[in-house]
């Protein structure tokens, strides 16, 4: 990891650019590290959070958009593997499947603010069929929140970044689940009121 820091206080905002875009792109980068470095070296280099911000999530849909191509292109050969050698699994998937097509657009808003899933969704999205245009609209939103927070606090605390690092690897445990039962709330809400 110490590899891609290095790249980002080295050579600035085109390493953070090109660090963002893989990472998103399935590349086994840490988000929650390479992020709020990202804030802080742009603090430190006098870049504003207005520039550093949209360019993280232009990185983010481009390295998404990729993924999320190699799922509609092979995805479902992979589901139709995975559903001839277990059969069982056959009703569950073909479930999941309506179901991420039913709230396709919030499952990836809310997909891409949990670790692990939040860079696999596209490929998910992308096996199920979801529209590119929905996909796109519910990255968008997610990656925005997303990369806000982080590189927000490495922006803000630039001096501090490995404590705030530390206290998110302390409590993400406590906070993922916080922020799921927040957003499936709110969710529930607003069908109630539809109805």
């Amino acid at each position: 990891m110490s590899y891609f820091t290095n790249l980002i206080y080295e050579y600035g905002i085109f390493a953070m650019f090109f660090i963002i875009l893989i990472e998103y792109a399935c590349f086994p980068i840490s988000s929650e590290i390479v992020l709020p470095f990202s804030g802080a070296v742009a603090s430190l280099q006098h870049i504003s959070f207005l520039v550093i911000l949209p360019l993280s999530v232009i990185a983010g849909l481009i390295g998404t958009s990729f993924c999320y191509g190699i799922g509609r292109i092979g995805g479902l050969k992979l589901i139709e593997k995975i559903t001839k050698k277990f059969p069982k699994a056959e009703k569950g998937i073909l479930t999941s499947q309506t179901k991420f097509k039913q709230y396709g657009g919030v499952a990836v808003c809310f997909g891409r603010l949990i670790p692990i899933c939040r860079t696999y969704i596209a490929f998910i999205a992308g096996a199920a069929g979801q529209t590119y245009p929905n996909f796109l609209l519910g990255s968008i939103i997610g990656i925005t929140i997303w990369n806000t927070l982080l590189i927000g606090l490495g922006y803000l605390l630039h001096e501090k970044w490995k404590l705030v690092g530390s206290y998110y690897e302390r409590y993400k445990d406590v906070l993922i689940p916080l922020l799921l039962l927040v957003g499936l709330y709110l969710l529930v809400r607003a069908r109630k009121k539809k109805r």
